[in-house]
């Protein structure tokens, strides 16, 4: 067997794995990083192009998005506040379900329940968006007109409520993981102080995953930003600047599907349009990931 083990031509093929292997990766890391680069050149130089005919603070500062209809206007705000209110309407649906999914199946699961509720949530994950999407126009949202007299079948709370559902499995996930990093020895010791099993839960192992928990609250809000079908279908497709959820609304990411039909002339400024409101997009959720980095760094505890 060591004669096997020792033999040249063995010998030889491991050198080969070791030269070509790390080569494999390297080229894999570089594509990631390439495709990156090839993205953000993309979205910076069409935009470019479209903030020479309109000014940068017209698209920010405006209040009005009329891009297809004379006369046309490029305030980009309806879009951005469309997309905040499912954003934040999503954010109160999912993180406190998805973080008291996570002390539940940490802190309070047995292993048979574990078994069951692990697979819903990973089944929740996996359903494509544009099912939620339609499970919004067709069960949501005829639910809040029967119970919200002025409801339309196109309005923010819908569209939020069924992106609310759908980022709750990435919020229990990254909280339970986070949280069953947390040594037992802090758990026996509070125990061992006569702390209950929902004081354990609540100030000792949610303290010490507070990093990773709040990474899991910003990558959830990222998500809900660039969400696409479900408030295409669910939202509605009106810019404007309002504060009812019950309102029909447009956001950033429904604007550049209903763009990008194949309709708009190419090099028009309708066309640049979507790269600029992608590349805003592009912006916040980037901001919002180094954020999450930050927080991670600043709260993580090492044991």
């Amino acid at each position: 067997m060591q004669e096997i083990k020792n033999h040249p031509f063995k010998r030889s093929k491991l050198r080969i794995a070791d030269y070509i292997i790390p080569v494999l990766l390297f080229l894999c890391a570089f594509i990631s990083v390439l495709t990156t680069i090839g993205i953000v050149y993309t979205l910076f130089s069409e935009s470019i192009a479209f903030f020479r005919e309109i000014s940068i603070s017209e698209f920010f500062t405006g209040t009005k998005w009329a891009p297809l209809i004379a006369p046309t206007s490029f305030g980009v705000l309806p879009l951005l506040m469309g997309t905040l209110m499912v954003t934040i309407i999503a954010s109160l649906i999912a993180l406190p379900i998805g973080l008291a999914s996570a002390i539940y199946l940490s802190e309070y699961a047995s292993l048979k329940v574990k078994k069951v509720v692990k697979p819903v949530l990973e089944v929740l994950a996996g359903v494509p968006t544009i099912v939620y999407g339609y499970f919004a126009l067709s069960f949501i949202s005829p639910i809040l007109q029967a119970v919200i007299p002025g409801a339309g079948m196109f309005n923010a709370l819908s569209a939020g409520i069924a992106v609310g559902v759908m980022i709750i499995p990435m919020v229990s996930s990254l909280s339970e993981d986070a949280m069953r990093a947390v040594p037992k020895s802090l758990r026996h010791g509070a125990y061992a102080l006569g702390a209950t099993r929902l004081e354990v839960a609540l100030q000792v192992v949610l303290p010490a995953a507070l990093s990773g928990v709040i990474s899991s609250f910003v990558l959830a809000f990222s998500r809900a930003i660039g969400e696409t079908m479900i408030v295409t279908i669910a939202a509605g497709a009106t810019p404007q600047m309002t504060g009812n959820p019950l309102n029909s609304i447009q956001t950033m990411t429904s604007y550049i599907v209903q763009v990008s039909l194949g309709d708009t002339p190419h090099g028009s400024l309708a066309y640049g349009s979507i790269f600029a409101v992608g590349l805003t997009l592009f912006v916040i959720t980037f901001l919002l990931n180094i954020l999450a980095s930050a927080i991670a760094k600043r709260f993580r505890e090492v044991y």
